[in-house]
Protein backbone atom coordinates (compact mmCIF):
# COMPACT_ATOMS: atom_id res chain seq x y z
CA UNK A 1 0.00 0.00 0.00
CA UNK A 2 1.20 3.52 -0.83
CA UNK A 3 1.94 5.01 2.59
CA UNK A 4 1.87 8.54 1.20
CA UNK A 5 -1.62 7.97 -0.17
CA UNK A 6 -2.75 6.46 3.14
CA UNK A 7 -1.33 9.47 5.00
CA UNK A 8 -3.18 11.84 2.65
CA UNK A 9 -6.56 10.16 3.05
CA UNK A 10 -6.15 8.94 6.61
CA UNK A 11 -9.53 10.34 7.67
CA UNK A 12 -11.29 7.82 5.42
CA UNK A 13 -9.55 5.01 7.26
CA UNK A 14 -10.54 6.50 10.62
CA UNK A 15 -14.14 6.96 9.45
CA UNK A 16 -14.30 3.28 8.45
CA UNK A 17 -12.80 2.32 11.82
CA UNK A 18 -15.45 4.43 13.59
CA UNK A 19 -18.29 2.68 11.75
CA UNK A 20 -16.96 -0.87 11.98
CA UNK A 21 -15.61 -0.39 15.51
CA UNK A 22 -18.96 0.85 16.82
CA UNK A 23 -20.82 -2.11 15.33
CA UNK A 24 -18.19 -4.48 16.70
CA UNK A 25 -18.53 -2.83 20.12
CA UNK A 26 -22.29 -3.35 20.14
CA UNK A 27 -21.90 -7.01 19.13
CA UNK A 28 -19.18 -7.61 21.74
CA UNK A 29 -21.09 -6.02 24.61
CA UNK A 30 -24.28 -7.87 23.70
CA UNK A 31 -22.38 -11.18 23.52
CA UNK A 32 -20.66 -10.46 26.81
CA UNK A 33 -23.85 -9.76 28.76
CA UNK A 34 -25.79 -12.67 27.25
CA UNK A 35 -23.54 -15.50 26.08
CA UNK A 36 -20.13 -15.19 27.72
CA UNK A 37 -18.98 -16.97 30.87
CA UNK A 38 -19.06 -13.63 32.62
CA UNK A 39 -22.75 -13.02 31.93
CA UNK A 40 -23.70 -14.25 35.41
CA UNK A 41 -21.19 -11.90 36.99
CA UNK A 42 -22.46 -9.04 34.83
CA UNK A 43 -26.03 -9.67 35.99
CA UNK A 44 -24.90 -8.85 39.53
CA UNK A 45 -24.74 -5.19 38.46
CA UNK A 46 -28.53 -5.07 38.26
CA UNK A 47 -29.81 -1.93 39.96
CA UNK A 48 -27.85 0.81 38.22
CA UNK A 49 -30.44 3.53 37.61
CA UNK A 50 -31.13 4.97 34.16
CA UNK A 51 -30.18 8.61 34.97
CA UNK A 52 -26.59 7.38 35.41
CA UNK A 53 -26.35 7.26 31.62
CA UNK A 54 -26.82 11.02 31.44
CA UNK A 55 -23.41 11.70 32.98
CA UNK A 56 -21.46 9.63 30.48
CA UNK A 57 -23.75 10.59 27.59
CA UNK A 58 -23.09 14.27 28.21
CA UNK A 59 -19.33 13.68 28.29
CA UNK A 60 -19.53 11.76 25.00
CA UNK A 61 -21.76 14.38 23.37
CA UNK A 62 -19.54 17.28 24.44
CA UNK A 63 -16.39 15.56 23.21
CA UNK A 64 -17.95 14.83 19.81
CA UNK A 65 -19.29 18.39 19.63
CA UNK A 66 -15.83 19.86 20.31
CA UNK A 67 -14.26 17.68 17.62
CA UNK A 68 -16.99 18.63 15.14
CA UNK A 69 -16.54 22.30 15.99
CA UNK A 70 -12.79 22.05 15.28
CA UNK A 71 -13.51 20.47 11.91
CA UNK A 72 -16.18 22.89 10.72
CA UNK A 73 -14.29 25.85 12.15
CA UNK A 74 -11.36 24.88 9.91
CA UNK A 75 -13.76 24.78 6.93
CA UNK A 76 -15.08 28.25 7.79
CA UNK A 77 -11.58 29.64 8.22
CA UNK A 78 -10.51 28.22 4.86
CA UNK A 79 -13.55 29.79 3.18
CA UNK A 80 -12.81 33.12 4.83
CA UNK A 81 -9.16 32.93 3.69
CA UNK A 82 -10.23 32.37 0.07
CA UNK A 83 -12.61 35.34 0.15
CA UNK A 84 -9.94 37.57 1.71
CA UNK A 85 -7.46 36.44 -0.93
CA UNK A 86 -9.97 37.26 -3.67
CA UNK A 87 -10.73 40.64 -2.11
CA UNK A 88 -7.02 41.49 -2.07
CA UNK A 89 -6.80 40.56 -5.77
CA UNK A 90 -9.74 42.85 -6.58
CA UNK A 91 -8.13 45.66 -4.61
CA UNK A 92 -4.90 45.27 -6.57
CA UNK A 93 -6.82 45.35 -9.85
CA UNK A 94 -8.50 48.59 -8.79
CA UNK A 95 -5.25 50.14 -7.56
CA UNK A 96 -3.47 49.16 -10.76
CA UNK A 97 -5.54 51.83 -12.54
CA UNK A 98 -3.20 54.41 -10.99
CA UNK A 99 -0.20 52.91 -12.80
CA UNK A 100 0.93 53.95 -16.27
CA UNK A 101 -0.07 51.72 -19.19
CA UNK A 102 2.84 49.24 -19.41
CA UNK A 103 3.08 48.76 -15.63
CA UNK A 104 -0.69 48.40 -15.35
CA UNK A 105 -0.77 45.68 -17.97
CA UNK A 106 2.21 43.91 -16.43
CA UNK A 107 0.57 43.98 -13.00
CA UNK A 108 -2.73 42.64 -14.31
CA UNK A 109 -0.97 39.96 -16.32
CA UNK A 110 0.81 38.83 -13.16
CA UNK A 111 -2.50 38.77 -11.28
CA UNK A 112 -3.98 36.55 -14.02
CA UNK A 113 -0.97 34.27 -13.72
CA UNK A 114 -1.51 34.05 -9.97
CA UNK A 115 -5.18 33.06 -10.39
CA UNK A 116 -4.28 30.42 -12.99
CA UNK A 117 -1.53 29.00 -10.78
CA UNK A 118 -3.98 28.87 -7.86
CA UNK A 119 -6.48 26.95 -9.99
CA UNK A 120 -3.81 24.33 -10.59
CA UNK A 121 -3.13 24.17 -6.86
CA UNK A 122 -6.72 23.55 -5.79
CA UNK A 123 -6.83 19.87 -6.64
CA UNK A 124 -3.42 19.49 -5.00
CA UNK A 125 -4.72 20.93 -1.73
CA UNK A 126 -7.14 17.99 -1.54
CA UNK A 127 -4.05 15.76 -1.51
CA UNK A 128 -2.30 18.02 1.02
CA UNK A 129 0.17 19.17 -1.61
CA UNK A 130 1.05 22.63 -2.98
CA UNK A 131 1.91 24.16 -6.33
CA UNK A 132 5.38 25.79 -6.28
CA UNK A 133 4.31 28.07 -9.15
CA UNK A 134 1.95 30.02 -6.87
CA UNK A 135 4.57 31.47 -4.47
CA UNK A 136 6.83 32.13 -7.46
CA UNK A 137 4.14 34.28 -9.09
CA UNK A 138 3.39 35.99 -5.78
CA UNK A 139 7.09 36.83 -5.39
CA UNK A 140 7.13 38.21 -8.92
CA UNK A 141 4.14 40.41 -8.12
CA UNK A 142 5.78 41.65 -4.93
CA UNK A 143 9.00 42.53 -6.73
CA UNK A 144 7.09 44.32 -9.47
CA UNK A 145 5.08 46.49 -7.11
CA UNK A 146 8.16 47.26 -5.01
CA UNK A 147 10.23 48.21 -8.07
CA UNK A 148 11.66 51.72 -8.61
CA UNK A 149 9.40 52.13 -11.66
CA UNK A 150 6.29 51.87 -9.49
CA UNK A 151 7.83 54.10 -6.82
CA UNK A 152 8.47 56.82 -9.41
CA UNK A 153 5.07 56.68 -11.07
CA UNK A 154 2.60 56.33 -8.22
CA UNK A 155 1.93 57.90 -4.84
CA UNK A 156 3.75 56.40 -1.88
CA UNK A 157 0.48 55.69 -0.08
CA UNK A 158 -0.89 53.78 -3.07
CA UNK A 159 2.28 51.74 -3.46
CA UNK A 160 2.25 50.95 0.26
CA UNK A 161 -1.37 49.81 0.04
CA UNK A 162 -0.60 47.60 -2.96
CA UNK A 163 2.30 45.97 -1.13
CA UNK A 164 0.03 45.38 1.87
CA UNK A 165 -2.45 43.63 -0.41
CA UNK A 166 0.26 41.39 -1.84
CA UNK A 167 1.30 40.50 1.71
CA UNK A 168 -2.34 39.70 2.51
CA UNK A 169 -2.61 37.43 -0.53
CA UNK A 170 0.48 35.52 0.59
CA UNK A 171 -0.77 35.30 4.19
CA UNK A 172 -4.24 34.02 3.24
CA UNK A 173 -2.75 31.46 0.87
CA UNK A 174 -0.48 30.32 3.70
CA UNK A 175 -3.53 29.96 5.95
CA UNK A 176 -5.48 27.82 3.50
CA UNK A 177 -2.41 25.66 2.89
CA UNK A 178 -2.00 25.20 6.63
CA UNK A 179 -5.65 24.18 6.97
CA UNK A 180 -5.30 21.73 4.08
CA UNK A 181 -2.39 20.05 5.87
CA UNK A 182 -4.45 19.29 8.97
CA UNK A 183 -4.51 15.62 9.89
CA UNK A 184 -6.75 13.63 12.17
CA UNK A 185 -5.44 13.62 15.73
CA UNK A 186 -5.47 9.94 16.77
CA UNK A 187 -5.31 10.74 20.50
CA UNK A 188 -8.46 12.87 20.37
CA UNK A 189 -10.37 10.16 18.55
CA UNK A 190 -9.00 7.45 20.83
CA UNK A 191 -10.56 9.35 23.73
CA UNK A 192 -13.75 9.60 21.68
CA UNK A 193 -13.74 5.84 21.10
CA UNK A 194 -13.16 5.14 24.79
CA UNK A 195 -16.12 7.31 25.80
CA UNK A 196 -18.25 5.57 23.18
CA UNK A 197 -17.37 2.17 24.60
CA UNK A 198 -18.13 3.32 28.13
CA UNK A 199 -21.49 4.66 26.92
CA UNK A 200 -22.31 1.28 25.38
CA UNK A 201 -21.38 -0.44 28.64
CA UNK A 202 -23.57 2.00 30.58
CA UNK A 203 -26.56 1.24 28.36
CA UNK A 204 -25.96 -2.48 28.83
CA UNK A 205 -25.67 -2.22 32.63
CA UNK A 206 -28.84 -0.13 32.97
CA UNK A 207 -30.79 -2.74 30.94
CA UNK A 208 -28.91 -5.76 32.28
CA UNK A 209 -32.09 -7.67 33.12
CA UNK A 210 -33.62 -7.01 29.68
CA UNK A 211 -31.14 -8.09 26.99
CA UNK A 212 -33.39 -7.11 24.09
CA UNK A 213 -33.87 -3.64 25.51
CA UNK A 214 -30.11 -3.37 26.05
CA UNK A 215 -29.47 -4.37 22.45
CA UNK A 216 -32.05 -1.91 21.16
CA UNK A 217 -30.59 0.96 23.21
CA UNK A 218 -27.05 0.19 22.04
CA UNK A 219 -28.13 -0.04 18.39
CA UNK A 220 -29.89 3.32 18.61
CA UNK A 221 -26.80 4.87 20.17
CA UNK A 222 -24.59 3.33 17.47
CA UNK A 223 -26.87 4.65 14.71
CA UNK A 224 -26.59 8.14 16.16
CA UNK A 225 -22.91 8.18 17.10
CA UNK A 226 -21.06 6.22 14.41
CA UNK A 227 -22.34 8.03 11.27
CA UNK A 228 -21.95 11.41 12.98
CA UNK A 229 -18.35 10.67 13.92
CA UNK A 230 -17.67 9.37 10.40
CA UNK A 231 -19.08 12.54 8.82
CA UNK A 232 -16.90 14.71 11.06
CA UNK A 233 -13.85 12.64 10.18
CA UNK A 234 -14.52 12.84 6.44
CA UNK A 235 -14.56 16.64 6.66
CA UNK A 236 -11.01 16.74 8.02
CA UNK A 237 -9.54 18.50 4.96
CA UNK A 238 -11.60 21.56 3.86
CA UNK A 239 -10.43 21.10 0.26
CA UNK A 240 -11.39 17.46 -0.26
CA UNK A 241 -14.19 16.30 -2.47
CA UNK A 242 -17.21 15.84 -0.20
CA UNK A 243 -17.82 19.53 0.60
CA UNK A 244 -14.73 21.38 -0.61
CA UNK A 245 -14.00 25.06 -0.24
CA UNK A 246 -14.44 26.60 -3.68
CA UNK A 247 -11.87 28.55 -5.68
CA UNK A 248 -14.68 30.46 -7.43
CA UNK A 249 -14.06 33.77 -5.53
CA UNK A 250 -10.47 33.89 -6.83
CA UNK A 251 -11.58 33.21 -10.39
CA UNK A 252 -14.33 35.82 -10.11
CA UNK A 253 -11.88 38.42 -8.84
CA UNK A 254 -9.77 38.34 -12.02
CA UNK A 255 -12.63 37.71 -14.44
CA UNK A 256 -12.60 40.21 -17.24
CA UNK A 257 -8.91 41.09 -17.03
Amino acid sequence: MNLSLLHTYDQYVYALVALVGTLAGVAFVQWFIQCSRGSVWVSSFHGVVAPFINIIGVLFGLTLAFLANDTWSAHDRATDAVFREADALRSLIALSDTLPGPLREQTRSTLRDYAQASSGEWSMLARRETNPDVPAVADRLLKLLASPEVTQTTAASVQSLMLDKVSEIRAQRGLRIGLSQTHVNPLKWLGMAFLGLVTLLSLAVVHIDRPRAAFGAMVLFALAAAPTAAIVLLQGNPFEHLAPVSAAPIFAAVKGL
